[in-house]
């Protein structure tokens, strides 16, 4: 049978949905910022992480799965399959990963949602405080006319990144322990911390998950499927300057503010994340601190080419080198520490992944919106380890900030499409899967 003859003749069973919803007003009232600050001496970064990860392994155990706590606050569960032996047998194993933090970029302290039916227009958050988000700012916000949505009080995220990809995974956990003549696979499920401070893979053990291929579900609006995201390093600019009393300065001062300027100003103005999109990628300056003696730059780098990735990292150097020779000394350093890579190279060798995820959509009346990812998931690090894990909506949008929202009729088409999804992957085998053809048309799609 081959690979199309497989998807066109399953047919996947539908079954009352587990209200995702439940889960999702549980688990945001957890706060789960992740803390840069604390990250070198504490894993995960964040006590509330451990606190909504021990709910996770508690919820879990009472829909009957056994769940595992790691030291470094990882959560994982298996879903045996009930497939008959004959079907089961060497099938790969699908995973399905989400992410428990949440963005330090705005606090998760006391989140309060709510629940509201959007008519179009200016979405007022808090009268009081003159929050609202507006139509014009957020054009976005005029495909949910008609939508119920889940907002907070402007005063904090609301944490569907990625607490609606948490959440949805537990109800489909839910589902399928509810529907045992649903067949499916050897399901793994894993919920990550840290991911928002791009370390959420680094610890995650891949022989205690024990999944052949996953899916992270961490995505935004609905019909997201991407498997292309940014190369990524971050850099840091540190330049010595040399403090005298101005009034003898001449000839001798060394102002460490004026070089970082001079450094910072290197650069195309429109090489920075406000004037790109799409494919292209940037120089971000992200911290400017310092005085006469010292200043320090943080930059991120970012570009989907590797090529070009590499050649940015480069021109860093280049114009360290350029003002130093300039100052006749060794007065700027720059340290460059890689993140993640683009993890289409890993994908589409196992594109069926792609192919079954369209399908499900398809089914479920949603279609597949196929971008990269301007940035970066936790399924890009572990896709370079050996697993590849493209990624999914979850119908979420404007994270990282107080104007959040999900659409619930995209939540609920996430659950239908996971549902869909563990039932058209059920006994595959490696011998069904193909790679996809590696041109410069398909890169574009």
């Amino acid at each position: 049978m081959t690979q199309q003859d497989r998807l066109t003749t399953v047919e996947a069973k539908h079954a009352p949905q587990t209200d995702a919803l439940t889960y999702f007003l549980r688990y945001v009232n957890v706060e789960t910022t992740s803390d840069e600050a604390r990250a070198r001496q504490h894993w995960p970064s964040s006590e509330g992480q451990l606190q909504l990860a021990r709910l996770l392994q508690t919820d879990l155990g009472q829909l009957g799965f056994t769940a595992s706590l790691d030291e470094n606050g990882y959560v994982m569960a298996h879903i045996p399959s009930n497939l008959p032996p004959e079907q089961s047998a060497g099938a790969l194993k699908l995973g399905l990963i989400a992410h428990m933090d949440t963005a330090p970029d705005l606090t998760a302290h006391q989140v309060r949602p709510r629940q509201v039916h959007y008519e179009g227009g200016d979405l007022v958050l808090n009268a009081e405080k003159g929050i609202v988000m507006r139509e014009a700012l957020f054009p976005n916000l005029s495909r949910h006319r008609g939508e119920d949505l889940v907002v907070t009080d402007g005063q904090t995220l609301l944490g569907a990144d990625d607490k609606a990809g948490v959440a949805a995974l537990m109800a489909l956990a839910d589902t399928l322990r509810q529907n045992p003549d649903i067949l499916h696979g050897e399901i793994c499920l894993a919920f990550t911390p840290d991911e928002e401070i791009g370390r959420g893979a680094h610890r995650f053990d891949l022989a205690a998950f024990g999944a052949d291929v996953a899916y992270t579900v961490d995505g935004g609006p609905l019909g997201e499927l991407e498997y292309a995201n940014f190369n990524a390093a971050a850099a840091r600019v540190t330049v010595t300057g040399r403090n005298v009393h101005p009034g003898s300065a001449k000839g001798k001062l060394l102002n460490a503010v004026l070089v970082a300027r001079d450094y910072s100003l290197g650069f195309e103005p429109q090489d920075t994340p406000e004037h790109t999109s799409g494919r292209e990628g940037f120089f971000h300056l992200l911290q400017f601190n310092g005085t006469v003696e010292e200043a320090v730059l943080q930059y991120i780098i970012r570009d989907f080419d590797r090529e070009r990735f590499e050649a940015r990292k480069q021109q860093l150097l280049r114009q360290a080198e350029r003002i130093n020779q300039q100052l006749g000394e060794a007065a700027v350093r720059v340290d460059i520490q890689d993140q993640y890579y683009n993890m289409e190279d890993k994908i589409r060798p196992h594109f069926y992944l792609v192919e079954l995820a369209r399908e499900a959509m398809r089914r479920c009346g949603v279609t597949p919106l196929e971008q990269p990812i301007r940035g970066g998931t936790d399924g890009a690090q572990l896709s370079f380890r050996g697993l590849p894990c493209p990624n999914l909506f979850t119908g979420g949008d404007n994270f990282h900030g107080r104007y959040e929202f999900l659409s619930l009729p995209e939540f609920r088409k996430l659950g239908d499409t996971l549902l869909c999804l563990v039932q058209l992957f059920a006994g595959w085998r490696p011998d069904q899967t193909k790679a996809a053809p590696d041109t410069a048309e398909t890169r574009r799609q």
